[in-house]
């Protein structure tokens, strides 16, 4: 956890909305820790002129977080408990989807909770808070069922229709990272929706571990690793001020291979990549297959060195091929965001660098509560650049947000 630094406070005057409260789904207590010791800190130290009034009551607390509980029946049904009033409140549910290590006990069997029984925890929650709160905002941040965000056969809308449930049971915003396809907000048109990527957490990462970089278009290259996530390679290229490349998937349409179609080559469009550093960008590392190809691929070609970027590390098929990769030189290192569960194994490779993300959580919920603008901290940009310049050696430009 991050020391807290002389300008860490963000500059919050307006009376919060409401009581801040923060719930942590099973699964998400040591982020939900972390994000409560930043909003201790901070609201300890910030003054306001009408603290004593009834609008700022209950802002300086020893703990935000809701002591939630969802405790499972020995035939694996389940419900919500709160153990305290939440009326009137700013809820804030924190909730990790994915995360594989949670179990719960059904008919004598261990069981691992799959994304589906994280979600039914989330609803349980919203349940037991019964209406009494006054605003609800979910922060998911690996979107649930977000692979499944669009219809290209006869198939169900998940994503879609998990984001309506949640609105008709009376969540006002959901804050998501790195959404796979953020279109699907507009199956929910009238609530809050926010997509956020954690740009500026990666660029200081890979500056803090590699002392070597050129940050210039004739030293390194942004890639995107497919056709779909070119507007996030666009974003990281034109704030680095480098060039991009992509790689486009050729498929076999003609079968399927565990519910998508297989890919049988990978196109490269860009500039030369010889010689230089490339920073490979995209929102989930998955089986890692696709990775490692084109980390293959762009080695073949003369590259120097490949970071990639990945806001979920899910590798949902083991580390051992990433392990040999390493050794080979395929690429040098990955870094991924600790929003979703990470196990040890993972946080001990040399190959893999975790961004922590739970300081930028708590100024998201910090300003929101206050109903302050969060536009800031979903465009970087300034921050990014003078992370930058400060690498360079150079002047920085006057910051408008504080540092995360």
């Amino acid at each position: 956890m991050e020391p807290i630094q002389k300008n860490d406070k963000r500059i919050l005057d307006n009376a919060p909305f409401g009581q801040l409260g923060l719930i942590t789904v099973s699964g998400c207590e040591t982020m939900g820790k972390k994000i409560d010791y930043y909003l201790q800190e901070w609201r300890a130290e910030r003054q306001h002129e009408h603290e004593d009034s009834p609008a700022f009551a209950g802002y300086l607390r020893p703990t935000y977080i809701i002591n939630a509980k969802e405790p499972r029946f020995g035939t694996g049904e389940g419900k919500g408990v709160l153990s305290e009033s939440v009326r009137g409140m700013d809820l804030y549910i924190l909730v990790d989807v994915v995360n594989y290590h949670e179990t719960y006990r059904m008919f004598g069997f261990d069981n691992h909770m799959s994304p589906d029984d994280h979600f039914a925890n989330l609803k349980r929650v919203i349940a037991a808070v019964g209406g009494k709160a006054r605003r609800i905002t979910v922060i998911m941040p690996y979107l649930y069922e977000s692979l499944q965000s669009k219809r290209s056969d006869r198939e169900s809308l998940d994503c879609a229709i998990a984001l309506q449930e949640l609105a008709r049971m009376g969540v006002d915003n959901i804050i998501t990272f790195d959404a796979h396809d953020p279109r699907v907000q507009n199956a929910i048109p009238l609530n809050g929706f926010d997509t956020v990527q954690p740009a500026y957490q990666f660029i200081k990462g890979l500056l803090s571990t590699v002392d070597d970089l050129q940050i210039d278009s004739d030293h390194m290259l942004i890639i995107s690793p497919d056709e779909g996530g070119m507007k996030r390679a666009v974003y990281f290229a034109n704030v680095l001020g480098l060039d991009m490349g992509m790689f486009y998937k050729r498929r076999d349409y003609t079968r399927l291979v565990d519910g998508d179609y297989p890919i049988v080559a990978f196109e490269f469009l860009g500039s030369s990549v010889e010689g230089k550093d490339m920073v490979v960008i995209d929102d989930m590392v998955s089986s890692g297959d696709s990775a490692l190809e084109v980390a293959q691929a762009l080695k073949k070609r003369g590259a120097k060195r490949v970071f990639f970027f990945a806001t979920f590390g899910l590798f949902t098929e083991g580390l051992d091929k990433f392990d040999k990769a390493f050794a080979e030189g395929v690429f040098d290192r990955i870094y991924t965001t600790n929003l979703i569960y990470q196990p040890e194994e993972l946080l001990d490779k040399p190959w893999h660098y975790s961004c922590d993300m739970s300081k930028f959580i708590a100024y998201i919920i910090d300003t929101l509560n206050h109903d302050s603008s969060i536009s800031d901290l979903l465009i970087p940009s300034d921050r990014i650049w003078n992370i930058v310049a400060e690498y360079k050696g150079e002047t920085k430009k006057e910051e408008t947000a504080p540092q995360n």
